[in-house]
């Protein structure tokens, strides 16, 4: 009689003697070496300090999974759970019929057990030879239910699961990930850093192109460490213990969190341009056009905060991309149809405001900590190298050519968004402004959750669960953004301020000094010359970007 518990993570099946036997022959039959039993062994006893010392955020790769657009595995595993739920009642009741005079002492059902989530793994080879079992109909005997069985506790070790996860992405659809991670509202302001640094100042967008790039594939190749790396922060604790994974957790949450204070600005900015006479005169209470705006935006984006399953949510931000497109259309038919032309001005380089070029350039380039996502959803990873190139490429020259027209357009009067600066009389300029208040409206939301997520972990496991614990954190963190909107409303600046401080960091110097730790020994002295080189650029860039943005906020601040 076969009967069957489930334990912990695994299912744990307790054969009776015979199939014990039948369990032995069959795992002779699969031909399993001992010594790669041993090499998996050896592996998982190489990462077990890595998961004794995994500590907070836990949430960051599912949360992140969903922000950035590549395929959740949630509804996919449970597609397959569900397959593989009515593979096993088939088999179930094809054993029953055949095991009727052993019946008699369970009153366990092997179905139940069966169809409880699994996490079990399996070799490639093994997973199709296992999967044809479980869909086969009517099994000739027990046996058959032996090998199954057999095959999933010898196996349950492994690391390739049986239910093989979400589908993978495509080559194409790896490289649209990458740009819709890389392509946002950095976009907006391109024109406005030639006006801070120059015409020259453009090299510096190409320069960090370049260094980003190189530093994306060494993020891929810190992953290759070892198979348990998923995350930034996974690759930060590696590299430098639980003080580094804290470390690179709030900068990159702080990330995000600066983000939603964007969008806030950037909402209330656009709807002022639409309706600039709009504002609020009371006794107590004063409020300008833009700061009405940035209210009503953050009442808008409020309850889409409160959601908890963001799937929907998530295939609307993957439109991020075709919304800037169709914003770019815009403005070169602004230019070119409707006849605002194009008139070269402007410096050849400003030295005094080039360092907010710099960190303007370099928010461009902030989408690093998604980066790990998209290889691991890859289905060919070798292939990473090649798709965060042309990733690069498109968006840099999508970045360099709206930076040149828009400024070409609209000259020293360009302002941190060039769509502040199109007629408001023309038809694509109200399709651009309205394109970019609707596209921040559908990433608030999932730009804000993961932080979100990160302090509901921190809270007693009671309060996790409770939503309403959860809604409250979720309405104190939006309400801060819009504090934050109101007190800095400086669009650039602030940019450009998350550009030099936390982009550097995540971008330029973290991926080389992780890099460097963690391939310690094995280097060639050009490779170490070159990482140490990027740092140093990304340390100078990160000082002199960071103060001068603060310098020009605090300056804007004054009456």
């Amino acid at each position: 009689m076969v009967t069957a518990a489930a334990e912990d993570q695994g299912v744990v099946f307790l054969m009776d003697e015979e199939n014990q036997h039948s369990q032995k022959d069959l795992l002779d039959d699969t031909k399993l070496k001992d010594d790669d039993v041993e090499d998996v062994r050896d592996k998982e006893d190489d990462s077990h300090e890595y998961h004794k010392l995994t500590s907070w955020p836990r949430t960051f790769r599912d949360s992140m999974e969903a922000y950035g657009s590549v395929p959740h595995s949630t509804a996919v595993i449970e597609a397959g759970s569900r397959s593989l739920s009515r593979s096993l009642t088939r088999l179930n009741n094809s054993f029953r019929s055949l095991s009727q005079r052993r019946r008699a002492s369970s009153n366990y059902s092997l179905e139940s057990t069966l169809t409880a989530p699994l996490n079990l793994y399996l070799s490639d080879q093994e997973t199709d030879l296992a999967n044809k079992s479980f869909s086969s109909p009517a099994p000739r005997s027990a046996s058959r239910l032996s090998f199954t069985t057999s095959a999933l506790v010898h196996n349950s070790f492994l690391h390739e699961p049986l239910i093989k996860g979400p589908p993978k992405c495509s080559y194409a659809q790896s490289v649209f990930n990458g740009i819709n991670v890389m392509c946002g509202v950095g976009l907006l302001s391109t024109p406005y850093a030639i006006k801070q640094g120059g015409w020259l100042g453009l090299f510096v967008l190409f320069a960090f192109s370049l260094i980003a790039c190189y530093t994306g594939v060494l993020l891929k190749r810190c992953l290759e460490t070892n198979r348990d790396l998923h995350t930034f922060p996974d690759i930060a604790q590696l590299a430098f213990g639980t003080h580094g994974r804290l470390l690179i957790s709030i900068l990159l949450y702080a990330e995000l969190y600066a983000a939603c204070v964007e969008f806030i600005i950037l909402m209330g900015d656009n709807l002022s341009s639409v309706f600039p006479d709009v504002h609020v005169n009371l006794d107590l209470v004063n409020l300008n056009s833009q700061q009405l705006f940035s209210i009503l935006a953050t009442l808008a984006v409020l309850p889409t905060a409160w959601l908890r399953n963001l799937s929907f949510m998530s295939y609307l931000s993957a439109g991020g991309v075709i919304a800037s497109i169709l914003v770019v259309l815009c403005l070169l038919w602004v230019g070119v149809i409707d006849g605002v032309g194009f008139h070269p001005s402007g410096t050849a380089l400003d030295i005094a405001n080039l360092p907010v070029a710099l960190g303007l350039y370099g928010f461009c380039y902030a989408g690093h900590p998604l980066f790990p996502n998209i290889y691991l959803s890859m289905q060919n990873p070798s292939d990473f190298p090649s798709v965060l190139l042309l990733s690069f490429i498109i968006c840099t020259v999508l970045y360099s050519g709206v930076a040149v027209t828009g400024f070409l357009m609209f000259g020293e009067a360009i302002e941190s968004q060039f769509t502040l600066n199109m007629p408001s009389k023309f038809v694509a300029s109200k399709i651009a402004v309205w394109t970019t208040v609707v596209n921040p409206l559908t990433k608030y939301a999932l730009t804000i959750t993961p932080v979100a997520l990160s302090l509901e972990e921190l809270l007693p496991l009671a309060w996790f669960k409770s939503y309403f614990i959860s809604m409250l954190i979720r309405t104190v963190l939006v309400l801060s953004t819009l504090l934050v909107a109101i007190t800095f409303p400086f669009f650039g600046f602030v940019m450009a301020l998350i550009g030099s401080f936390i982009t550097m960091i995540i971008a330029l110097i973290f991926p080389c000094a992780s890099y460097l730790k963690l391939m310690k020994g094995k280097l060639s002295r050009t490779q170490i010359v070159v990482c140490y080189a990027i740092i140093t650029v990304g340390v100078v860039c990160s000082i002199v970007g960071t103060c001068s943005s603060v310098m020009k906020i605090v300056l804007n601040m004054q009456p």
